[in-house]
């Protein structure tokens, strides 16, 4: 662990330089939709494995906020208070928008914060940050599993960060909200899936593959 902190970073996707996917984004997504990632440290620390910073480098619309409690956060409240945006959650919930379902109608711009964090930090971020369990949440149905095959998700259908915000963009732009083109869309994921290629062929060498691979049928 002492040998691994001591490598050089890189300070844009914060993995160590000689893993570095800043290469791999194409050029970041120009977006009508503003994004706003709140990433729980314990995200924050793992390089490995992290896909908000991924998500962020990938929306030219976008920023990213690291902690637990944004109660108190003056530039996420006045992002929520800023009368040219209307602020949304992207979290599973009952009374959750469904973006397949029902239009994002709004006379604004939107305004999606997404929690970068496991369920249960998720769930605390929302609880302890009362300026966001007061905003509308969205979510979607889908029929995908997550290509995270480094990584042990929940259920079936839980997607990773930078996954689920391909959802959204691919809903907003049936909705007409975006205009992004297909190809785009598709390229979207290529750090990620150069990302799980490179630690599948480091776990590969260590003899680890075939664990990462059996918990990838897992989830």
């Amino acid at each position: 662990m002492q040998e691994f902190n001591t490598r050089e970073k890189c300070y844009k996707c914060y993995r160590p330089k000689t893993s570095c996917m800043c290469k791999h984004t194409i050029e970041p997504l120009k977006t009508n939709t503003k994004f706003v990632i709140l990433m729980h440290p314990k995200e924050f620390k793992k390089t490995k494995n992290g896909t908000g910073h991924l998500t962020n480098n990938s929306l030219e619309n976008c920023e990213l906020h690291i902690g637990i409690d944004f109660t108190h956060n003056d530039r996420i409240n006045s992002l929520i208070n800023d009368e040219n945006y209307e602020a949304f959650v992207l979290y599973p919930d009952d009374n959750a928008i469904k973006l397949n379902e029902e239009k994002l109608s709004t006379k604004k711009k939107s305004l999606i914060f997404i929690i970068d964090s496991t369920w249960p930090c998720s769930k605390k971020i929302l609880r302890l940050s009362k300026n966001l369990s007061t905003l509308r949440k969205i979510s979607f149905v889908h029929n995908k599993s997550s290509q995270f095959m480094i990584k042990t998700q929940p259920n079936v259908h839980c997607l990773s960060t930078i996954e689920s915000t391909l959802c959204v963009l691919e809903q907003l732009n049936t909705q007409n909200i975006e205009n992004i083109e297909q190809l785009s869309l598709d390229n979207f994921l290529e750090p990620f899936k150069k990302m799980v290629a490179y630690q599948i062929s480091c776990a590969s060498v260590d003899g680890k593959f075939i664990r990462f691979k059996k918990n990838s049928y897992q989830k």
